[in-house]
């Protein structure tokens, strides 16, 4: 069966494997090589200038060096790439290295300095934009105000969906289109490639935290860009320049993660659609953000744009902040922990944490917490969500009754 003819669950535990039989062995080759063996002077100074300028290994060459270029990092790229329906993939250090890759590349490429953000945004990238660190001017606006935030000198529109930690869906294809020319990024990494695919959309680049669904276990940092050809090469060179390039280690158990992808975000995600129901009950609860419930999904973006409501939760607690930190405090099973995407359950809460850079205009809720559903038994997650609601209720109303 040739590859291309695979299932996307075939293709996520096959992709970028397809040699192993002929090198005769079974699991993923790791190569931790710091530097490489040179032909000749001659072929080994043509493999640095290649590799640097963000070109691949030749015939005869040599990788060099680990920061321009690694095997087992390439074999990662190569079976991401075709999970995302992408002519190519550069793979990074972390996530924020990824999205400073890009920003780096494309305003450099295209000498232009303004970046629209679509708001909300995971808090380390908004807070880069905000920043100006990288002598980077953004406009933030929301998914209906793109067309009218782009200027000349706009080098590219960034999004995320479903946004971080809200869960606000935005529609891929609608903003591409509003963007014109302008290369549009989609932070794709709570849907995953299983659930959304930003380049068959419109995007010209799609970006994963890799740290989070694709490794799945909570014990690797790195970051990836599907895109096509010419803006990988542009990443490439921009990786080689910084030396933001993912470790081996790092690849090696992102590849792994791959081939349980599928299988753990269809259990997630229908644990994560038994949990938001079950909150949907509370008293305590004031709001659930679920991309699953119509009114987090007024556009009807599941089922078309996006193939089903991922994993992640976000409530607001009618206690406010007081609620939210008791919460957090009290809970058993779930980890208070930022990140996501694990095979354990997390929970945090943004705007103390992950979006506290974030200016306070476009912060999230202090009531808002952040529930990211792992591979647990639902019914058990839910007891554990019932006592600490149960736990924390109790704390206020005590604290209550004595200041009163």
């Amino acid at each position: 069966m040739a590859p291309k003819t695979l299932h996307p669950d075939s293709l996520a535990v096959h992709a970028g494997r397809e040699d192993l039989a002929s090198l005769g062995v079974h699991a993923l080759p790791l190569d931790l090589s710091s530097t490489n063996p040179l032909p000749d002077l001659e072929l080994g100074g043509m493999s640095y200038e290649v590799l640097a300028t963000g070109g691949h290994p030749f015939e005869g060459g040599s990788n060099v060096y680990a920061r321009l270029w690694n095997p087992t990092v390439a074999r990662f790229e190569e079976a991401l790439a075709r999970l995302e329906h992408a002519e190519e993939a550069v793979a990074f250090s972390s996530g924020m290295a990824a999205v400073t890759a890009v920003l780096l590349a494309l305003t450099h490429e295209s000498g232009r300095r303004h970046v629209v953000g679509v708001r909300p945004l995971y808090g380390g990238t908004d807070h880069l934009l905000a920043s100006g660190l990288l002598g980077v001017e953004t406009t933030f606006c929301t998914p209906e105000g793109v067309n009218a935030a782009l200027r000349a000198d706009t080098a590219l529109v960034v999004l995320e969906t479903p946004a971080n930690p809200t869960l606000e869906l935005v529609d891929i294809a609608a903003v591409a289109a509003a963007a014109g020319d302008v290369p549009v990024l989609v932070d794709n990494t709570f849907a995953t490639p299983v659930l959304q695919h930003p380049l068959d959309l419109g995007a010209a680049l799609s970006l994963h935290s890799a740290t989070k669904y694709l490794g799945g276990h909570g014990d690797v940092v790195g970051g990836v860009v599907a895109c096509d050809a010419r803006l990988a090469s542009a990443l490439r060179r921009t990786r080689a320049i910084t030396g933001a390039i993912m470790h081996p280690l790092a690849a090696y158990l992102l590849h792994r993660g791959l081939a349980t992808l599928p299988v753990r975000v269809r259990a997630q995600q229908e644990s994560a659609s038994l949990v938001a129901e079950w909150l949907r009950t509370r008293p305590e609860v004031a709001r659930v953000h679920f991309p699953g419930f119509t009114e987090s999904d007024p556009r009807g973006l599941v089922g078309t744009q996006q193939a089903g409501p991922g994993a992640m939760i976000a409530i607001e607690l009618a206690g406010g902040f007081d609620a939210a930190a008791a919460l957090t405090g009290a809970v058993e099973l779930f980890t208070h922990a930022v990140s996501l995407g694990s095979v354990d359950s997390l929970i945090q809460h943004p705007a103390a944490l992950t979006h506290r850079p974030v200016a306070s205009d476009a912060k999230p809720s202090d009531a808002l917490v952040r529930l990211s559903i792992g591979l647990e038994d639902a019914d058990d997650l839910i007891a554990d969500l019932a006592q600490a609601l149960d736990v924390s209720a109790f704390a206020r109303q005590r604290a209550a009754s004595t200041t009163g």
